[in-house]
């Protein structure tokens, strides 16, 4: 059973603890005024709702008319170092679904790496709207044979990836084609895994992060 535990009002964010068969997960809730959508998007394997993407995404699509609920794992919540199975991960993802569905409004799935894997994996069996995949992790760092292609494809609902140029978990160009508009690409040129860029680069980390808001906000707005 989800069990929802509200801890923060009145302020620009609400934070619930949800109960799943994983163990307690946290949703921080950016709400729009008129909201039409509902973007849940957790983090992923090495980090946390922090990342540089989900904090301005959920700065920028509340304008938008998106709420977006940003999604701490339980194994995050326990403060443990190191990301459990794909399968428990699954779970977890499950038992908060029903929270972030609360709404009656239609939710994107979507998370960074890991959590990108996770809203994949589930979204047609949860009823997802779309998916927002962020560096999604195409496969590990040198091992290019070692792909999860299959796992994007197979999401099955429209799909967004937002992925950095230099992404060693898998560049733009490794990408498979996308048959039948199973999803669409947006690339961050000179972006690592965390969409960092180098100072050298062409475009600023500023720049590179309203690249990512903008062209995820006229994503979102096509969805309808």
């Amino acid at each position: 059973m989800t069990h929802v535990t509200k801890e923060t009002s009145g302020t620009p964010e609400a934070v619930e603890t949800v109960e799943t068969d994983a163990g307690p997960a946290r949703i921080t809730w950016h709400r729009a005024g008129k909201p039409r959508l509902v973007l849940a998007a957790s983090h992923g394997a090495g980090g946390g709702i922090e990342a540089r993407d989900l904090r301005a995404l959920a700065a920028t699509l509340p304008a938008h008319g998106v709420s977006v609920a940003l999604v701490e794992q339980p194994w995050r919540v326990a403060g443990k170092k190191l990301a459990p199975a794909p399968k428990t991960l699954d779970t977890g993802w499950r038992g908060i679904w029903p929270a972030l569905a609360a709404p009656g409004l239609p939710v994107i799935a979507g998370g960074r790496s890991a959590g990108a894997r996770v809203a994949c994996r589930t979204a047609r069996e949860l009823g997802a709207r779309a998916v927002l995949a962020l560096s999604f992790p195409l496969h590990p760092p040198g091992k290019p044979e070692k792909s999860r292609a299959d796992e994007l494809l197979g999401a099955g609902v429209p799909t967004l990836v937002v992925q950095g140029g230099n992404d060693p978990f898998g560049r733009p160009g490794e990408f498979p084609e996308a048959p039948g508009g199973t999803y669409d690409l947006v690339e961050v040129p000179y972006g690592d895994h965390g969409f960092a860029v180098p100072k050298r680069a062409e475009i600023t980390q500023e720049e590179a992060l309203e690249l990512i808001t903008e062209r995820v906000a006229k994503w979102v707005g096509s969805l309808g």
